[in-house]
């Protein structure tokens, strides 16, 4: 008997049938998963992206933005169809089509990619802690073990009410940026003409590489194995054709709908870097933008320790939620390639101490500065960039599989189509991870050697 993915929640919510009229009532039934795959387009490496481009482009990378999130919904929509049609998770899918030595190493390569993830929302966890309590970093990092207890209080509520907590997160995020770019009066002509294409993203080589940062820091592989699973999480008849295709088009709104969300907060962190640091040099770093946004000399009469304090909870918010999906990333990965099975708080825990030891470490060497603590999302980037084809190629072919997909199997344009974005992410990746290596060396010119 084949097992279930995340047998936790799999089938667990109860969805109305196809030959009922209840609109809405499907709608809301099947909305949630979405919410839980958008957290990852909102982590701290995409708030660097973003609030980067826009103090040294201003709203002109809107657009990119907007193409990202185009991009983001092609993938995701893919991984639904694995999960629903098949349902199966992608590393259940890629695990029974490989080789023992090649699932070991695909495995390995994931679990690592997982602790990258995690990585992140460490970091930013830690920093949103200093931020507003003033811990020291070292103990903002040690913090983050006690998230285990606050994912497993939510998964006690069951998938449903973790779905509505992680919206309301999400909802909370984006009306903090919504104020706070209210308050900074942003050209609203200036906005909507940012969303135009325009020829200097690639003829200017910084734009261009910025913008291909912003597009590959968009995509990453535990929101594309999330989203297969989670998609499983609705009981519906997997033997009806008429309602396997009601689920894969309400499963997609749901994923449309928050990934929307997730483009709306990308860009007010744009629109707000664009607005109050345009001009005023690259912020590099998280805490920059703290303390640039309540300082006059930079961002004017709008300085305020309020929009400093609700930009660091917005960041606390997102590192916390993040936990949730690390979690359950981590738990498809390791039972889907190796069949190891493990309670959600052992799996939480295991990542959560392999992913400090690297962190405490980096962090003794450099004495844990602020400013090259936050860097470490950059050395994720480079983990996440290897990662990142053997997650989006197999996905593609696997879903143009005839025989494993049915009547749901890509269309030869749609095949075309998605293996030329997967070659423009993993192009971009490439780019991404030689420019992680050059920030590296030169971190250690600069740095480490005089010390």
């Amino acid at each position: 008997m084949k097992k279930k993915s995340l047998d936790e929640i799999n089938g667990s919510v109860k969805v109305p049938t196809v030959y009922e009229s209840a609109f809405w009532q499907k709608f809301l039934a099947y909305s949630g998963p979405g919410a839980l795959v958008a957290v990852g387009y909102m982590d701290p490496g995409n708030w660097l992206t973003s609030l980067s481009g826009g103090g040294q482009y201003g709203y002109q990378l809107l657009i990119v933005l907007f193409c990202s999130i185009l991009i983001a919904m092609v993938m995701q929509s893919l991984s639904i169809k694995l999960g629903v049609v098949t349902r199966t998770d992608l590393a259940q899918a890629i695990a029974s089509r490989v080789s023992k030595p090649v699932r070991l190493t695909l495995w390995l390569l994931n679990e690592i990619a997982m602790m990258a993830t995690d990585l992140t929302g460490v970091v930013g966890t830690a920093v949103a802690l200093k931020l507003l309590f003033g811990l020291p970093l070292v103990v903002g990092v040690l913090l983050t073990i006690a998230d285990v207890l606050v994912v497993l209080l939510f998964l006690r509520f069951g998938i449903r009410r973790i779905e509505f907590i992680v919206l309301f997160a999400i909802l909370t995020v984006g009306v903090i940026f919504a104020a706070e770019v209210c308050r900074a009066h942003p050209a609203v002509v200036a906005i909507l003409e940012g969303f135009t294409p325009h020829a200097q993203i690639l003829t200017d080589h910084a734009e261009l590489v910025l913008s291909l940062g912003i597009i590959g820091a968009t995509i990453m592989p535990h929101n594309i194995y999330l989203h297969s699973a989670l998609a499983q999480s609705r009981r519906y008849d997997e033997h009806d054709p008429k309602q396997v295709t009601e689920t894969l088009k309400f499963a997609n709104w749901d994923s449309v709908i928050h990934l929307i969300a997730a483009l709306i907060v990308n860009a007010l962190l744009l629109v707000l870097g664009g607005t109050l640091f345009f001009h005023h040099g690259d912020l590099t770093s998280l805490q920059e933008v703290f303390y640039a946004l309540k300082d006059p000399g930079i961002v004017g009469h709008l300085a305020s320790p309020l929009m400093s304090w609700l930009f660091a909870f917005a960041l606390l918010i997102t590192g916390l939620i993040s936990s949730i999906t690390s979690t359950l990333s981590g738990q498809i990965v390791m039972e889907g390639y190796i069949n190891i099975r493990l309670p959600l708080w052992k799996r939480r825990l295991l990542t959560r101490f392999v992913t400090l030891i690297p962190i405490l470490i980096i962090g003794f060497i450099i004495r844990f500065n602020e400013n090259q603590f936050e860097q470490l999302i950059i050395y994720a980037q480079v983990v996440l960039s290897i990662a990142l084809p053997f997650t989006l190629f197999p996905l593609v072919a696997i879903t143009s599989n005839r025989d494993l997909m049915g009547p749901h199997v890509n269309r030869r344009w749609q095949m075309v189509v998605c293996y030329a974005l997967v070659a423009l992410i993993t192009g971009r990746e490439n780019d991404g991870f030689l420019t992680s290596l050059l920030l590296v060396l030169n971190y250690y010119k600069d740095n480490v050697r005089n010390q």
